[in-house]
């Protein structure tokens, strides 16, 4: 395909593709998330099979696409232009899908939603409450696209923020857009974008650098990987976007090693985008140069930390660093590096497209646009959803959750992983707000969000989030290392019935002096967790100390 060169190629290529297609022509849309696929490998290829052994080739498309995001009822299938849409398909169900409705334009009933409280059906994948409720502006298209795919994206308005930025807009202009728009970053502390941006285009150094943060380490976290494996040319959008805004030619996309489906759809985009001229020199006839090397992270969970994640790209052990300086004014090879995660970048595009000001309509005064939230633990569904920003949890939790299996009552939400904060039952009405979770002792950090019944020992979970981040410390420094090993051994011993008097001020004394002396901002927040569950849960860790009993009956030692 030959390389676009101005913004009326673009919308010429756009509307070429459009041209080209049948809109009555079905199409085959199979989940292929990690969820999906995992169930039931190789359904794809089966599906082809059928068709051929139908005489189908060619008349009926089938598609490979992201995740869908309700990974519960999946797999999932969807039949284009009707929007038919199967749950929990296996590969039995192909033969008589192709036989009913491809060829006979009938529904499966069997396949079909029910909605368990009310029994009613949903044959569209748009009626399924899940996603009927959801406000979809990142995950919306991944049903629809083949991310290997860039014809589809460009079909659904692909690249068109980037031309307007680049031909529309001095890198100034879109720096401006993105403070407006208040866009903060998912990752985790929720700072504002544009702040950032701003202050590594305005350090002195000529060489800059943007990166991708697709390391998503976190227990439980799994919606940078839908999002990015299901629709990548989003995020590398929204990155080139931004190296523009900032003034950068080189940007770094890092992300897990052990994800092989992840890995060839981003390969397969880079590639795409250059040999289309949105990527690489000139792009798109603008004069504006931008090349995106790809690395991968170690399996570790610290490699995520923005100045390890640094020194990983530049081919040393990830091992954070003191930040005296902001790695946004000296990061990679001490140049100033602008990091944010896939889905700060993803946000980008239809910030550019449509606005600030539209932008600015969505979720709360200060946390704007939408959240993707990753649930699992105690609840009816797991999977990712997306939601505005001043969604209840009590909404994620018994909306899109379905509420607690096998008539458990729930005892708390945690939210951030092994770094982030628990809340009782008592406050599920508490709104997705950054600034207003974090006041209640439960960051936001990426979005994992950890569903809890009443038989979750509190004392028991805190030691877990302590062995894992003892086990995942990078060791460099004494009150990491050595405080958290502390912590873990203190914590062990109450669940085994060893606790004593003392113990639960020794745990605070110990995480003060973790938060204040640690290294790293992993380091720092590593006692955030235990802190929120003795703020909410301190009668759980004094009856194990003092009447050697687990309330919730989980600890085998203990009554």
């Amino acid at each position: 395909m030959a390389r676009i060169n101005s913004a009326a190629e673009l919308e010429e290529r756009r509307l070429g593709i459009l041209s080209k297609r049948d809109p009555n022509k079905l199409c085959i849309a199979v989940c292929n998330g990690n969820g999906c696929s995992g169930r039931n490998e190789g359904i794809i290829s089966v599906f082809t099979e059928e068709l051929g052994k139908q005489s189908l080739d060619g008349k009926v498309d089938v598609r490979a696409t992201g995740c869908h995001g309700f990974c519960e009822k999946g797999p999932f299938v969807v039949i284009y232009p009707e929007e038919i849409c199967y749950t929990g398909v296996t590969l039995e169900d192909v033969p008589e899908i192709v036989a009913q409705t491809v060829v006979g334009n009938q529904v499966v009933d069997r396949l079909v939603y029910t909605d368990p409280a009310t029994g009613e059906k949903a044959v569209r994948q748009s009626d399924i409450p899940y996603y009927k409720n959801q406000t979809r502006l990142l995950m919306g298209n991944n049903p629809m696209i083949n991310p290997k795919d860039i014809d589809e994206y460009l079909a659904l308005g692909g690249y068109a923020g980037l031309s307007k930025a680049l031909f529309e807009m001095t890198p100034e202009q879109v720096l401006e857009e993105i403070k407006k728009a208040n866009l903060r970053g998912r990752g985790g502390g929720g700072f504002p974008a544009g702040s950032k941006w701003e202050t590594t285009r305005n350090a002195p150094e000529k060489v800059k650098y943007v990166i991708v943060n697709g390391h998503e380490g976190e227990p439980g976290a799994f919606m940078d990987r839908a999002l990015f494996t299901g629709n990548p040319h989003l995020v590398l959008e929204g990155l080139i976007i931004g190296a523009y805004a900032i003034g950068s030619h080189l940007g770094f996309i890092y992300t897990r090693h052990d994800s092989p489906e992840l890995l060839a759809n981003i390969r397969t985009a880079l590639k795409q985008a250059e040999e289309y001229g949105l990527l690489g020199k000139d792009i798109m006839g603008s004069g504006f140069d931008f090349e995106v090397e790809v690395h991968f992270d170690i399996g570790i969970f610290v490699s995520g930390e923005s100045s390890a994640l640094m020194r990983s790209i530049e081919g040393k052990a990830p091992e954070p660093t003191p930040k005296y300086i902001r790695t946004s004014v000296s990061g990679i090879w001490g140049k100033p590096s602008n990091l944010n995660n896939i889905e700060t970048w993803a946000n980008v595009p239809q910030i550019i497209s449509k606005g600030s000001e539209w932008y600015s309509t969505i979720g709360t005064e200060r946390s704007k646009g939408t959240k993707l939230i990753s649930f699992f633990g105690n609840v009816c569904n797991t999977g990712v959803v997306e939601v505005p920003f001043g969604t209840s949890l009590k909404e994620i939790v018994y909306g899109f959750g379905g509420g607690i299996p096998n008539g458990k009552k729930l005892k708390a939400v945690h939210f951030g992983g092994a770094m982030g904060g628990s809340l009782p039952a008592s406050m599920i009405d508490t709104p997705l707000d950054f600034d207003g979770l974090a006041k209640v002792g439960a960051q936001i950090g990426a979005g994992a969000l950890m569903v809890l019944d009443e038989d979750t020992c509190m004392v028991d979970l805190a030691r877990f989030f302590m062995k894992f981040l003892s086990e995942e410390s990078c060791g460099k420094c004494v009150p990491c290392r050595e405080g958290v090993r502390q912590m873990l051994n203190i914590l062990t011993n109450i669940t085994e019935g060893k606790g004593k008097e003392g113990d639960i001020e020794l745990l605070e004394e110990i995480s003060e002096v973790v938060g204040e002396a640690a290294l790293c901002s992993l380091g720092r927040t590593a006692p955030a967790p235990l802190l929120g569950m003795l703020n909410y849960f301190r009668d759980e860790f004094e009856a194990h100390i003092k009447e050697k009993r687990c309330p919730a009956h989980f600890c085998k030692n203990l009554q």
